[in-house]
């Protein structure tokens, strides 16, 4: 028994030193990001066996508090940063993040391989190429066919213009007592981010002053919103409520403007026995914008950062992996090979057989690259604000531009 002891003993520590050369890397991500890059580590791991990856899942928003917190005091950081677009402009200028223009990174050619448009959004002006996108968000507009049907509403009367939009609403409200969007907001959002020059961003231009008060986007956009509040047309409801929830299950809304990623919540989560119901087509007056999206950063004082690389390039620049979390996880690919597939061809049981993933590679090839900007979160929250006094207390359009102008300016030089 004693020498059956020894023995084992003596296995033990021969297996001890192998286990110990493993390498651990970090990757930290929230929902599904962090679904999709388990789901790729059963090919990454075949040709890495010596690595192990540990995937630190948090809901969006504690993600997003516990990076910038690491990137403020440089404390647990991991290997590979997932950021959303929303907070990319505030990461991108932060100064913590690797250029991955650079060596060892080199990113050079590969660059072309991935929509312009998302590769600029990676960008910093002081940093250089500081993210790597994986998916992104061409905006769409998805309607119920049935509500349009008993209204006698076309598709091309939602499409066709601002104004065919609001009169197609004003149609649905008189012959279904449906509302036109969930909120007034949701128009404004879209129409800011028309026409925006190169090299500008939504809020700001080159230089990182505003632009809203002189923007006859900004004008138009309020206009259109304050149009649609005064004709009853919009629910006032937020996004990702539970009562924007029930409006999509029961049609008490008839449209709501996102990525084309809604497309698999409302099938899986958020109005799953609506099935045929939906349909998708482009924005109104054919806007190609984008809606969001999902980049990988490796921070200046990660530990593993070759190997932190290497997973990024494989989460990124591998057709098949890209494919595959579309096909599973709706992660529209920001890699144009991966457009490429069969899937793009399948017709979408839950939006009544209708093809939409190939418009959807079309709206994504059409989008212009925009610059992101350290304090477009602000910006956004302080137009919101604007809006709201607009829309709810009757203030003059070119009054709150101006002052949204006024108070975005102060913040962004600070």
């Amino acid at each position: 028994m004693k020498k059956l002891m020894g023995l084992s003993l003596a296995a033990l520590m021969l297996c001890m030193p192998a286990a110990a050369q493993k390498t651990v890397v970090t990757v930290a991500a929230y929902p599904a990001v962090d679904d999709i890059v388990k789901a790729a580590l059963q090919d990454w791991q075949k040709k890495n066996p010596n690595v192990e990856v540990k995937v630190v899942g948090r809901e969006y928003a504690d993600h997003h508090t516990a990076m910038t917190t690491a990137l403020a005091t440089s404390t647990g950081l991991p290997d590979v940063m997932t950021i959303e677009y929303g907070y990319l402009g505030r990461f991108a200028q932060s100064g913590g993040l690797e250029d991955l223009e650079k060596p060892p990174y080199s990113l050079g050619d590969q660059a072309s391989k991935v929509v312009s448009f998302a590769m600029a959004q990676g960008r910093s002006a002081s940093h250089g190429q500081v993210a790597m996108p994986t998916d992104i968000g061409p905006g769409a507009m998805f309607y119920r066919n049935d509500v349009l049907l008993k209204a006698q509403v076309t598709e091309s009367e939602l499409t066709q213009s601002w104004e065919s939009f609001i009169r197609g609403g004003q149609k649905i409200k008189k012959a279904t007592g449906a509302y036109l969007v969930a909120h007034a907001r949701d128009v404004k959002d879209i129409v800011i981010r028309t026409g925006i020059p190169a090299g500008q961003g939504v809020y700001f231009d080159e230089q990182g002053k505003s632009i809203i008060e002189n923007s006859p986007r900004f004008k138009r956009a309020f206009e259109i919103a304050q149009k649609i509040r005064t004709e009853g047309l919009d629910a006032k409801i937020n996004p990702w409520s539970n009562e924007w929830g029930e409006s999509l299950k029961r049609g008490t809304v008839t449209v709501q403007m996102m990525g084309a990623w809604l497309g698999g919540h409302l099938q899986n989560w958020l109005a799953p026995n609506t099935s045929g119901l939906w349909r998708s087509t482009v924005l109104p007056e054919r806007i190609a914008t984008s809606w969001g999206g999902t980049f990988y950063a490796i921070p200046k004082k990660a530990v593993n950062k070759a190997i932190a690389w290497d997973l990024i390039k494989h989460l990124t620049l591998n057709s098949k992996q890209q494919q595959l979390a579309f096909e599973k996880f709706n992660a529209f690919p920001a890699l144009l090979e991966a457009h490429n597939g069969p899937f793009f061809e399948q017709p979408v049981a839950f939006l009544g057989g209708q093809k939409a993933r190939a418009e959807w590679k079309t709206t994504a090839l059409q989008i212009k690259p925009t610059m992101v900007f350290r304090n477009d979160s602000v910006a956004e929250e302080i137009v919101n604000a604007e809006l709201d006094l607009v829309l709810n207390k009757g203030k003059p359009i070119d009054q709150a531009l101006k002052d949204a102008h006024r108070l975005v300016q102060r913040r962004a030089s600070r």
